[in-house]
């Protein structure tokens, strides 16, 4: 089991209990040591802080660490139970927890691993040969920020416990006597994280999104994982359980990046394996005829690295090299057709690429990029040698992956055409807005705001409510089209998409210009999409979505997307004059029940569009950032966004029917 923190022990801050002292002197300084650092500055510690994000990442640290037992080849299963009450529990059936004592401690040592900082067996040599490094939260901190936090060992033939509460020990380890039978675990820990630290909302562990790790880390290690929810409200009454065991590792990992079996362009994927500068190299890749050509995910020891780093430009690297070469020595590219860029080689392309680094160095905690230089080297030469090896054994999906990069090359081409809409200029200059862009008057991207909004009316009321200082309108008339069926040259001639273009300003990926994207040259750092609350209106949210998730993922991905949320009712009980504004069925259903009880009359306004709110009712409900709400766009989880869109928006009705009857039960009726 490894256990590693990445914190000072102390941390200083000024104590201001009395208001600030003219004398600044030692007796101004506190000094927070161990669980109470932790405590006081949760945020410092955990990556996500008291979010929902810190929330989570408690229980993947705890799973990390028995993932790590089964990367040194001592664990083979790990199960997780997310119990009735909060609480969550981790076993694995690796080497168990240390417990004898540390004699530089003179305690158990895994009563130092669970309450210092920098206590841990990611530390040394011996203990774990690879591991997620340094960066993470530890279970020091898992600890500190639970309400209760138990462990059990089974080791020796026996079971040894030791427990404690708000990271204080409350029962030293002690022998619980010997092992029964059916126990085969070597592990277990259990944790409720404490909501006096999460209380920014409802404490309870997204099963979805846990379910979406372990299912990845069952492709990337070959452990059987399983999780089962004891939550039986959530789940039609019943306990849910899955188990994830896939031996296929990430060749089926990446296959099941395509949820569209009908699009792929040949049938196994390309798997690519070595050991080079110390570094083991997993690849995996498979094509399919899509448009998208940033469907590579990257793994550091089991860590997803979101931003890549130097594996993967060790592998596009390698993978255009070895592609060009192929084919100019096969003379595939017919002459006068232009030479494919290196997106247009990407162009379809489903990848995995996982490396097991001794000494991992990331760019911060969040450990979104990998920084180890020999990490590129390696994979540039695993995948340079064998996807050089498989194009010459298997000369008929060369010569498929070559005819779908020069097809991606001839559209990129085309659209070239469209390409002064995707550098940034003016955009009133552009003859093709479908309505009139009402600019903010302040050139600072990060307070300035665009709202896209449904529909000439609904603009127009949008327009005479907003703050115009900081707040820009787009109007759109009707549906943009769908780019989940379409070339990228169709798209860009589009009049609404290249109004949405010109007026964001940072470009549209896909075009293999240089210049092709850039968020620096973002005009608005808080983009929010405004609809009417109908089905139409969630059409054409999903239809934005779609582009800005294949087209503009950087804006998704940093957070700058956004939902507005208008309200569905405007009820006025009594003698009211303005009224309360609701946003869903069941606030209605309370206000209207307290008025019977009361024996009010009430008068319920049902709005079926944002052009039925005059302007001041739209700033006060939906624009007014003091009063409005917004839910930011996010992408939790690559593979599950891509069956989203892929079902949603794509050209196959069965799974777009298959989804719509696995999710009719969430959808909200409006009468």
């Amino acid at each position: 089991m490894t256990h590693t923190d990445e914190k000072n022990d102390a941390v200083q801050e000024l104590t201001n209990t009395a208001g600030p002292s003219a004398d600044y002197t030692a007796a101004d300084i506190s000094v927070l040591e161990g669980m109470d650092a932790v405590r006081k500055r949760p945020g410092m510690y955990v990556q996500g802080g008291t979010g929902i994000d810190g929330y989570h990442q408690l229980l993947t640290e705890i799973i990390d660490n028995g993932i790590d037992e089964g990367l040194a080849n001592f664990a083979t299963e790990i199960h997780v139970i997310l119990h009735a009450d909060g609480a969550a529990t981790v076993t694995d059936d690796g080497r168990g927890i240390p417990i004898d004592i540390m004699q530089s401690k003179g305690r158990p040592a895994i009563e130092v691993i669970f309450s210092e900082l920098h206590a841990g067996g990611k530390f040394g040599q011996g203990a774990y040969k690879v591991s997620g490094g340094l960066h993470g939260v530890g279970s020091t901190v898992v600890n500190a920020l639970s309400s209760y936090l138990d462990v059990t060992v089974n080791k020796h033939g026996h079971l040894h416990n030791i427990r404690f509460e708000k990271g204080t020990l409350v029962k030293p380890l002690r022998d619980e006597g010997p092992t029964p039978q059916d126990i085969t675990w070597a592990t277990r820990v259990s944790f409720q994280p404490d909501p006096t630290v999460f209380k920014e909302f409802d404490n309870q562990f997204n099963y979805d999104r846990i379910r979406n790790r372990l299912r990845e880390l069952g492709y990337l290690t070959g452990l059987k994982i399983v999780i089962r929810d004891e939550r039986t409200e959530l789940h039609a009454g019943e306990i849910k359980e899955e188990t994830f065991h896939e031996k296929g590792g990430i060749a089926n990992f990446a296959r099941a990046l395509v949820t569209d079996d009908t699009k792929l362009l040949y049938d196994q994927p390309i798997v690519m394996t070595g050991h080079h500068s110390g570094v083991n190299v997993k690849v995996a890749f498979i094509h399919a005829n899509t448009y998208a050509s940033d469907n590579i995910l990257t793994y550091a020891n089991m860590i997803r690295t979101r931003d890549g780093g130097t594996p993967l430009t060790g592998f596009k690297t390698a993978y255009t090299r070895i592609l060009n070469k192929y084919a100019k020595d096969k003379n595939l590219i017919k002459n006068g057709n232009p030479t494919p860029s290196g997106d247009d080689l990407l162009e379809g392309i489903y990848c995995v690429v996982s490396v097991e680094v001794e000494d991992p160095q990331f760019e911060s905690q969040a450990k979104v990029k990998l920084l180890n230089s020999e990490a590129q080297t390696a994979v540039n030469a695993v995948v340079g040698e064998k996807f050089a090896e498989f194009l010459e054994e298997n000369p008929k999906v060369g010569k498929t992956i070559v005819e779908k990069a020069a097809e991606a090359a001839r559209a990129r081409e085309a659209a070239r055409k469209a390409r002064d809409i995707v550098r940034r200029s003016n955009p009133l200059e552009n003859d093709d807005l479908p309505g009139k862009l009402a600019d903010c008057s302040s050139q600072d991207p990060a307070e300035s705001e665009l709202f896209i909004v449904e529909g000439i009316s609904a603009g127009g009321s949008a327009k005479g409510g907003r703050e115009r200082r900081f707040q820009a309108i787009l109007p759109l008339r009707g549906k943009i089209l769908n780019v989940e069926k379409s070339e990228l040259n169709k798209i860009l001639k589009n009049a609404e998409i290249r109004a949405l273009i010109g007026t964001i300003g940072a470009g549209v990926e896909g075009t293999g210009d240089r210049m092709h994207f850039d968020l620096s040259n973002l005009r608005y750092h808080k983009i929010i999409i405004m609809t009417d609350a109908d089905m139409d209106g969630g059409h054409i949210a999903t239809l934005l979505l779609t582009f800005f998730y294949r087209y503009m993922r950087p804006i998704v991905e940093a957070g700058y997307l956004y939902i507005a949320q208008p309200p569905l009712y405007r009820v006025m009980v009594g003698r009211e004059k303005k009224g309360t504004y609701l946003y869903d069925n069941d606030s209605l259903k309370v206000i209207v029940a307290q008025a019977n009880r009361e024996g009010k009359k009430y008068d319920i306004q049902r709005f079926k569009g944002l052009g039925e709110m005059n302007a001041d009712q739209l700033w006060d409900t939906t624009m007014n950032p003091e009063t409005r709400v917004l839910k930011r766009v996010g992408i939790e989880d690559l593979i599950v966004a891509n069956e989203v869109f892929e079902n949603l928006m794509g050209t196959e009705v069965a799974p777009r029917k298959t989804f719509i009857q696995e999710n009719a039960r969430f959808a909200e009726i409006s009468v």
